[in-house]
């Protein structure tokens, strides 16, 4: 009678941070409320660290005002921050979430190179020029903004520079995405990159900014 050896192999999952698996599973549960609250929260930080960043000093309250007033002064909270934040709770998301879902299930189920492809053009040629004009326009109402005109200038004048930078970045990270991360990590990953991404040019912008400010502070005035 021959004798047959079994062998067992145990395969151990890695492990995931406990707060990462709770995200994980309300973002399974609940996708839209998820990420409206995560992309309201990150648009808040990114303009209170591109503040901090780029050096624009504090607006200095009346000394009577109360002491949460003074202490969110302190910290570069103001207006801008809230209502980046509700842009990114009620535009950003949403949009997002149904564009984005719209294309993962255009591309359901396709696995070939050319399928991966087609995802990428599709995304930079449809879904980003959309996502770039309804952002330029937010950020022109948010930044001042009175008239359809000067709505239209804002997004004409930064379209091509926000495009630009999407056909960098977008294909790397998805590509990155797609080689070294399960899915379920996909959009923490892409809030991550969008965060950094976006804090920096925001820095960028208000540092431009402050040296236009300076310049002209420092030019005669006409007479």
């Amino acid at each position: 009678m021959s004798s047959t050896t079994v062998t067992i192999v145990e395969v151990r999952a890695k492990p995931i941070n406990p707060l990462l698996a709770s995200y994980l599973a309300q973002l399974a549960l609940h996708p839209l409320r998820t990420k409206a609250f995560t992309t309201a929260t990150l648009c808040f930080l990114q303009e209170v660290l591109a503040t901090h960043f780029a050096g624009v000093p504090a607006k200095k309250p009346s000394p009577d005002a109360p002491l949460y007033h003074q202490l969110l002064a302190r910290s570069q909270i103001d207006t801008k921050a809230l209502k980046m934040a509700v842009y990114g709770f009620f535009i950003s998301a949403p949009m997002g979430h149904y564009l984005v879902g719209a294309l993962q299930k255009a591309f359901a189920g396709k696995t070939s190179t050319a399928a991966k492809i087609g995802q990428i053009l599709a995304n930079n040629l449809l879904v980003a020029p959309i996502q770039a004009s309804v952002y330029l326009a937010s950020m022109a109402v948010i930044n001042g903004a009175k008239t359809k005109e000067e709505v239209v200038k804002t997004v004409k004048s930064g379209f091509m520079a926000v495009m630009r930078m999407t056909w960098i970045t977008s294909p790397l990270t998805l590509v990155f995405a797609q080689q070294f991360l399960s899915p379920e990590l996909w959009v923490p990953f892409f809030n991550i990159v969008g965060f950094v991404l976006g804090t920096y040019f925001n820095t960028k912008v208000k540092q431009i900014r402050l040296a236009a400010e300076k310049k002209k502070d420092k030019d005669p005035k006409d007479a």
